[in-house]
């Protein structure tokens, strides 16, 4: 039998039930927020994301899905989504001398090692505001990030940790610095640390060798290169964030690992889930559209990883959505026609419940066990005495009790029980 390709997840009904439930609320925080949402397209140009991601990342150096197309042109699976935003904003003219709060979601690629809560193909939902380049934003948006916390009950496992990256000068200063130290301890560096020092050593920052680890403790501190402007930026920021009432965590070595960062870069972090810890990321990135060719235009944004917001909400054992809330047996095989049409007009009026229609035939015993097992609260039977009379018969599954009602009193009782 073929399987599914390594890192590509299953979602199955019970998941795809809690995983809807989540993201609703996550959109439905969004829009509180009047974020808007835009639609990215999966296949983007590969120059996208080498020029907008970053050359010497490891996304672009070694994590893309990348191939040539009939025409020859270099295509990639979306491995992140700011690029792409900023690519559709731009394409279609909503940025230069504008502002902009826009959301999207979905599938991304990137070919990593499989493990809990990790994949190849992930599912990503991400903010990004444009044309404001003031730290009142980047509060904004880490208001917003907390607020999906709280919505979905996960606020008490997360904590928010931050740092200021400076600006390119700033950190142009800091490589030398680093590079300069670390020079000293090359044959103590892992491989992966050796290579970075050459191609991206602030990446060493993010190493989880325990030796390397080791020596970057001493290692020159980032905020200490940071200029006047970043560091006025970040202060105002902390001040904002602290007037909100907003626990934070500095982390000096917190740098983030794709290129167009700039000032302030942040991660919601949990203990939870192991090694993944990471839930949520993201910063400034002031430079970006330029640099994907548009005109100068400030930007911040974050996303977070689905799967693993729904791993840490899966741990509250909070209730979630059965799924059917409604379940209508079918007395005789001729009445089958009758029962779709009750439950459409079932749907009619109660639009926010799952109505399923039995199919299949077989013993009245047999359809109400199917109803329980897949949740419902309600049997509506259609057919016997009360089909005569004008009525159906209205099962409360909870209690066993049975009603005959008219089809407008059915919908009042299950409307007051949902």
């Amino acid at each position: 039998m073929v399987q599914a390709i390594r890192g590509m997840r299953d979602v199955l009904p019970d998941e795809g039930r809690r995983w809807r439930a989540v993201e609703s609320e996550l959109e439905s925080v969004l829009s509180s927020y009047a974020y808007e949402e835009v639609h990215l397209p999966l296949l983007e140009f590969t120059e996208l994301f080498s020029r907008g991601v970053g050359e010497a990342t490891d996304i672009v150096e070694k994590e893309m899905y990348t191939f040539a197309d009939r025409d020859g042109d270099s295509i990639t699976l979306r491995p992140e989504g700011t690029a792409g935003c900023v690519r559709v904003l731009q394409q279609h003219g909503l940025l230069y001398n504008q502002t902009q709060r826009v959301f999207y979601r979905g599938h991304m690629f990137r070919y990593e090692r499989p493990q809990k809560g990790r994949y190849r193909q992930f599912y990503q939902l991400g903010a990004e505001a444009f044309g404001m380049a003031g730290p009142d934003v980047d509060a904004e948006l880490l208001a917003l990030a907390r607020a999906c916390w709280q919505k979905l009950a996960i606020d008490g496992n997360v904590r928010l940790e931050l740092n200021t990256i400076g600006s390119a000068a700033d950190r142009g200063r800091y490589r030398e610095a680093l590079v300069a130290y670390l020079s000293g301890y090359v044959n103590d560096l892992d491989e992966d640390s050796r290579r970075r020092l050459t191609t991206n050593p602030l990446r060493i920052l993010d190493s989880k060798v325990e030796r390397t680890r080791e020596i970057l403790a001493e290692a020159p501190v980032l905020t200490d290169h940071v200029g006047r402007d970043g560091r006025a930026h970040f202060d105002a920021l902390l001040e904002m964030l602290d007037a909100l009432g907003m626990a934070y965590v500095l982390n000096p070595r917190l740098v983030r690992g794709l290129d167009y960062y700039n000032y302030t870069v942040f991660e919601w972090v949990t203990d939870d889930l192991g090694a993944q810890g990471t839930i949520c990321a993201g910063g400034r990135y002031d430079a970006l559209v330029e640099q994907l060719g548009g005109r100068p235009t400030p930007g911040a944004g974050f996303a977070l990883g689905l799967e693993r917001v729904l791993l840490l909400f899966e741990q509250q054992n909070l209730p979630t959505a059965a799924a059917v809330d409604v379940y209508l047996c079918v007395l005789s095989d001729d009445l089958y026609t009758e029962a779709l049409s009750l439950a459409d007009r079932l749907r009619l009026e109660l639009p926010e419940l799952r109505i399923r229609v039995h199919a299949g035939g077989g013993k009245l015993k047999n359809q109400l066990r199917k109803a329980d097992q897949c949740g419902a609260r309600w049997a509506v039977l259609v057919g016997g005495e009360e089909r005569a009379r004008g009525l159906l018969a209205l099962k409360a599954l909870a209690t066993g009790e049975q009603t005959a009602v008219s089809i407008e009193e059915a919908v009042a009782r299950i409307s007051n029980t949902a």
